[in-house]
């Protein structure tokens, strides 16, 4: 049986993250529409560039959706028809929205010729996840569902076979939040910054220390007993284990059973409770969600799209997960086996270690990150992008990090990659150079064969 390629389908912050997403791949982009896209803060789209990026796309044959999925407030009601016609007018390939309501209000406008008919996808953040729930938008003009990120492949699969006649799109990499998409009450809490508005800070990576705590209380409400330094989950969970082995009554770990107040570095003395049981806590800082391994499995289902989150993310990670996602279809469709070496690539990005999510059912701390809140690149670092050549066959090339001669350094290109030793380097003037310390610097390296437009990183050491 014969597989049919699926959508690809990228995230753009910026125009120049479009182009590197369709050079790279991408069949199609998503870019939000200014406030009222849960992309509020580091959205270089405005409506000049909404139309800019739509042409473009069309004169190479991509496509463009405007993610327009905010869960309005009656403050912006007023306001949204407004603002949303002149986007329409554009015609982009689709509208991603959440909102039922305005959802509703859109479709009225299109049924009554008012505005052109454009196609809606309905975002994750409207939590789809049973085939009842897929009906029921279907019915109400939505062309395509974007499935929530809470569904194992097997109820994909179950979806895919119920409700045949509706596109269904699929996340395969990227962040994941904590709660249900876009639920997750953290950042409103601690700033007042709703995440269903655009304006998560994704309060789930802050830095916490961790308190002991008692419920032991007339209140029952959970009080502080003293700081834990260099609190370890994973440590605790490994004695708690251990201890539990070897305890001839079966006595479990006294941290096993143990209440727990968080406290977040620059908030000093609010003390949050958490309950923590042998495997450890589930509240804070989801490891990034990656499924190139299922990409196969995801085609064979019949799934119409797949999609990468990250539209404030730089567009070199854009690239590089536009080009081995793109690989893995081009592999799923000619029936070639799966590339580990897919798997590898993406460790050169920076992430908070990868998992599955839900696709696969796995014991639950596989989900979570409790060693480190921050991004860590494991592999390899972007240090250049190559702007110009000159006639010697030498080019110019912008640094973003330090990179030094003998160095290895991979060429990513969409004609393929490479990697080499770099052997000299010159500074702008055509000097000598041993080192390029960093960003912003121009600097020339000797780079033979197809360059314009590459992305240059630096291999780590093992």
């Amino acid at each position: 049986m014969s597989i049919r390629a699926p959508e690809l389908l990228l995230p753009a912050g910026s125009l120049q993250r479009m182009r590197a997403a369709y050079d790279f791949g991408a069949d199609a982009v998503y870019a939000g529409q200014p406030r009222y896209s849960l992309r509020a803060r580091n959205n270089e789209f405005r409506l000049e560039q909404l139309a800019q990026g739509i042409a473009e796309a069309h004169e190479r044959g991509k496509k463009f959706f405007v993610t327009s999925n905010l869960i309005a407030h009656n403050d912006k009601l007023r306001t949204y028809l407004r603002d949303l016609q002149p986007v329409v007018e554009l015609r982009p390939d689709a509208l991603i929205m959440a909102d039922a309501g305005l959802i509703m209000r859109v479709r009225e406008q299109m049924e009554k010729g008012l505005w052109p008919e454009v196609p809606i996808h309905l975002s994750v953040q409207a939590n789809t996840t049973n085939s009842a729930a897929v009906e029921f938008w279907r019915r109400q003009g939505v062309s395509r569902i974007i499935l929530s990120r809470e569904l194992s492949l097997d109820e994909v699969a179950q979806i895919r076979d119920d409700c045949p006649d509706i596109e269904l799109e699929v996340f395969v990499h990227g962040a994941l939040c904590i709660a249900y998409s876009g639920r997750c009450l953290l950042s409103g809490y601690f700033n007042r910054r709703d995440p269903n508005q655009g304006t998560c800070t994704n309060a789930c990576r802050w830095d916490y220390k961790t308190h002991a705590g008692t419920d032991a209380t007339d209140t029952g409400e959970v009080q502080p007993i003293e700081l834990i330094r260099d609190f370890s989950f994973s440590k605790e969970q490994s004695e708690a284990d251990a201890s539990f082995a070897t305890c001839g009554g079966g006595q479990r770990h006294p941290l096993a059973d143990g209440v727990y107040l968080l406290e977040e570095k620059e908030r000093p003395g609010e003390l949050m409770p958490v309950m923590e049981d042998e495997h450890g806590t589930y509240i804070m800082n989801s490891k990034d969600l990656r499924a190139v391994e299922h990409v196969a499995r995801l085609a064979a289902i019949g799934i119409d799209s797949l999609k990468i989150e990250g539209r404030t993310k730089s567009h070199y990670y854009v690239a590089r997960t536009a080009q081995v996602y793109r690989r893995a279809i081009d592999d799923a469709v000619a029936g070639r086996p799966f590339n580990p070496e897919l798997l590898r690539e993406l460790e050169g990005l920076s992430n908070r270690g990868y998992t599955g999510g839900l696709l696969e059912r796995r014991p639950s701390q596989d989900y979570q990150n409790y060693l480190s809140g921050h991004s860590e690149s494991q592999r390899s670092q972007f240090v250049a992008e190559v702007v110009g050549r000159r006639a010697d066959g030498w080019v110019e090339v912008e640094t973003k990090n330090r990179f030094a001669v003998g160095d290895q350094l991979e060429i990513i290109h969409p004609q393929g990659n490479r990697t080499i030793t770099l052997g000299e380097m010159q500074g702008a003037e055509g000097e000598p150079l041993s080192v390029a310390p960093g960003s912003p610097l121009h600097v020339w390296l000797p780079l033979e064969g197809p360059a314009e437009g590459a992305l240059i990183a630096r291999l780590l050491p093992a």
